[in-house]
């Protein structure tokens, strides 16, 4: 027997039904011809500092939208769809956008920051993305996408990290399967160094490609690049993190905290402002106390859950991601905690680097190679042999909850693996061409209008809009609150909330408590 089988047989059905799961889904707001929304947050999703489910990313016109924990797929994305239902009907002429790559954007400098109001937990939200926008672009801060939060009972810490070190080694076959940005609007890419090819007019694309977003043009910093964080132990990670928020870098130091005339330019200036600017395809969290800052929380008390960050958002579906999609990513997330899982190293490190790249730009190329223990394999023969060895995972899930429907997502996925032309990333092209004079925005505009016509069209109770009308009002009453509460000058709230001591000592140590940017 297998160390996979033996740790799969140790868990009981209770426990594999267990699994819990949430999602945070962005999109950005779009007007009807297809380019990005310029209107302050609609005043009827109420505060975007407050909302329990409703607020932005990067971009004031950047919606993220949040369910909470949930244990079955379905009401998952029953509230997932209940949230698109209240947005869209405040949302006027405006739509959500439906891929993960932006729509037609503005000059860089007009593309607009999230809005916060004027505490200083507000200010701090704002600063913090003046500073991604000195340091990466505001272009790349409108990229979409979801993350899946994911959780199984009583695991470790240290078997988190097995399960991400494994992720990593495995994520390119989610790409492959799951990409759906092969192609991207003109302006995206305008002055900037690329692979992409024309298309058509207002289009450029990789013929292959997967996922443009989690390639070189997405989130990839040159800076960060110079992390090889490890995902060995909690300890290692949270010291290379420490490092990275503390230890001033010199470009970023060059940009200085203020600009001449008063305003803010960025946190700080650490290669790292706060923990959520490290890019990665999977983060180990922990939901953190009021004025904690998330390294503090994990080295405190550990790993909770598991934050999935390389889904594009699927153009084909109302709200971007389906019950079967998530069935596969809880039995690829098991595979990765139940299998072995050897430590890194760097050289390991950048190989998945490349890796993802690889499938991001190349990913349906017939016979492309990846790099697996110092020699070249063909993916979707590595592919062939994970999905092998998710058979018993599907099967023991499909036991405990009885249902067919691990099984059935299982297959689905083997399917678009043997047949490139059914994944998503596919399908985009192939319709951007037969009906769409192989145009991007073009393509998504219909697909976004359609969305939201089908959206607004389906059953939503009076009941429930007063639910999510309530939740808005009492968001707005909750950030006046804050913006009353606040008694200390931003400067010293800044110091308070980047100093080091707070990702090492007990936030109770600390007054006031500072709010999580």
């Amino acid at each position: 027997m297998s160390n996979l089988q033996a740790r799969l047989g140790a868990l009981t059905p209770q426990r594999l039904k267990g699994v819990r799961r949430g999602i945070e889904k962005e999109s950005l707001r779009a007007t009807p011809e297809g380019a990005l929304a310029m209107t302050p947050h609609p005043q009827l999703l109420g505060s975007a500092l407050t909302h329990p489910h409703i607020t932005t990313d990067y971009s004031e016109a950047q919606l993220e939208l949040i369910t909470g924990v949930h244990a079955s797929p379905e009401s998952c994305l029953e509230e997932l769809l209940q949230i698109h239902q209240f947005t869209y009907r405040a949302l006027g002429d405006e739509m959500l956008w439906v891929s993960s790559m932006p729509c037609n954007l503005p000059a860089d400098e007009n593309i607009p920051i999230g809005r916060y109001g004027s505490s200083n937990v507000g200010r701090a939200k704002s600063v913090y993305r003046m500073g991604l926008a000195h340091r990466y672009g505001r272009r790349m801060q409108t990229i979409s996408g979801i993350h899946y939060n994911w959780s199984l009972p009583d695991i470790t810490s240290e078997q988190y990290f097995a399960l991400i070190r494994n992720f990593r080694r495995h994520a390119f076959l989610l790409l492959y399967l799951f990409g759906a940005s092969p192609a991207v609007c003109s302006s995206f890419v305008a002055g900037r160094q690329h692979e992409l090819q024309s298309l058509g007019e207002g289009t450029m694309y990789m013929p292959h490609g997967t996922s443009l977003r989690m390639g070189r043009l997405g989130y990839q910093s040159d800076a960060q690049a110079s992390l090889a964080v490890s995902y060995n132990s909690l300890d290692g990670y949270a010291q290379s993190l420490h490092e990275a928020l503390t230890r001033p870098y010199p470009a970023y130091e060059a940009v200085g905290i203020v600009n001449p005339g008063g305003e803010y330019n960025q946190l700080a200036t650490s290669l790292l402002q706060i923990e959520n600017e490290f890019y990665g395809t999977i983060r180990p969290k922990r939901v953190i106390r009021p004025g904690e800052r998330p390294l503090h929380a994990l080295r405190e008390r550990g790993v909770e859950y598991v934050e999935v960050r390389l889904l594009d958002l699927n153009p084909f579906v109302p709200i971007g991601i389906t019950a079967q999609t998530i069935r596969f990513l809880d039995i690829f997330l098991l595979h990765c905690l139940l299998s072995d899982s050897p430590p890194d190293t760097p050289q390991e490190i950048a190989a998945l680097g490349r890796n993802q790249h690889k499938t991001a730009a190349f990913g349906r190329e017939p016979g492309l190679c990846l790099e697996r223990g110092g020699s070249e394999v063909p993916l979707t023969q590595w592919g062939t042999e994970l999905m092998d060895s998710f058979g018993p995972i599907a099967a023991a899930l499909d036991e405990a909850h009885q249902s067919p429907d691990y099984g059935d997502a299982l297959r689905a996925a083997s399917a678009l693996l043997q047949d490139p032309d059914l994944v998503p990333s596919a399908r985009v092209l192939a319709v951007m061409e037969r009906d769409f004079p192989n145009s991007f925005t073009a393509f998504t505009r219909a697909q976004s209008q359609q969305t939201k016509a089908k959206l607004l069209a389906l059953p939503f109770s009076a009941a429930q809009q007063a639910r999510f009308a309530a939740l808005s009002e009492q968001s707005l009453r909750d950030q006046k609150a804050i913006e009353a509460a606040d008694i200390m000058p931003f400067e010293a709230y800044r110091q308070q909330y980047v100093s080091p001591e707070r990702l090492g000592v007990s936030a109770s140590a600390i007054a006031p408590a500072l709010a999580a940017v």
